[in-house]
């Protein structure tokens, strides 16, 4: 059974770069299914996350200075951005460890449609 996906944004003007991580439009989103957060962009980066282990989900600025793609970000943040626009942080309760560089606790994206992820998963962790 298949669950809801969400595509993530990759602006036209980067996909050459992103391309690079083997991210394209078809193999980078996040997918809700039953009670897990399926979360992929390109080849450098997939992980299944518990919903249980969301504590929240809100829009989100990401810094031009940030950049884009597979980045590591001060306070235990990372982002899977392919676009400055879209952008939502989920904050976990545990950190998560990526690449086994480095721990997380927040998570942030750029989705084509920011609004119906935040709902949809807001409407799964029990936040109105």
């Amino acid at each position: 059974m298949s669950g809801t996906r969400f595509p993530m944004k990759l602006d036209p003007w980067w996909r050459a770069l992103l391309l690079l991580g083997g991210a394209t439009q078809s193999n980078s989103y996040l997918e809700i299914e039953h009670e897990a957060l399926t979360v992929r962009f390109g080849m450098l980066y997939q992980d299944t996350l518990q919903i249980q282990d969301i504590e929240s989900v809100e829009k989100a600025d990401w810094p031009f200075w940030m950049g884009i793609g597979w980045r590591l970000g001060f306070g235990q943040r990372f982002g899977l951005i392919g676009s400055y626009d879209g952008v939502v942080e989920m904050r976990l309760r545990e950190p998560l460890r990526v690449w086994r560089v480095a721990n997380f606790t927040r998570l942030a994206v750029s989705l084509e449609d920011p609004v119906a992820f935040a709902g949809a998963l807001n409407a799964k962790i029990g936040v109105p």
